[in-house]
């Protein structure tokens, strides 16, 4: 069964989506416990970059398993 380019980067946005919720309350819990304070702002942005990058990853990822599966 293989997976089109638009439902991979359709799938990669949802899971990453999801994600980025879960690593904005994680990082609201988790940042003060090392003494590292991000302000109101300042937490969904930073969740926001590493959203971005984990969703170039996923989508990179998924295209070359699909690719590989194909040969």
């Amino acid at each position: 069964m293989s997976q089109s380019r638009r439902m991979s980067l359709i799938d990669a946005v949802t899971n990453v989506t999801l994600g980025y919720a879960l690593a904005v309350a994680t990082q609201s819990v988790a940042l003060p416990w090392f003494g590292l304070q991000a302000s109101l702002g300042g937490n969904p942005a930073l969740g926001g970059v590493f959203t971005g990058i984990s969703l170039l990853r996923s989508y990179a990822l998924r295209r070359q398993f699909e690719a590989a599966q194909r040969r």
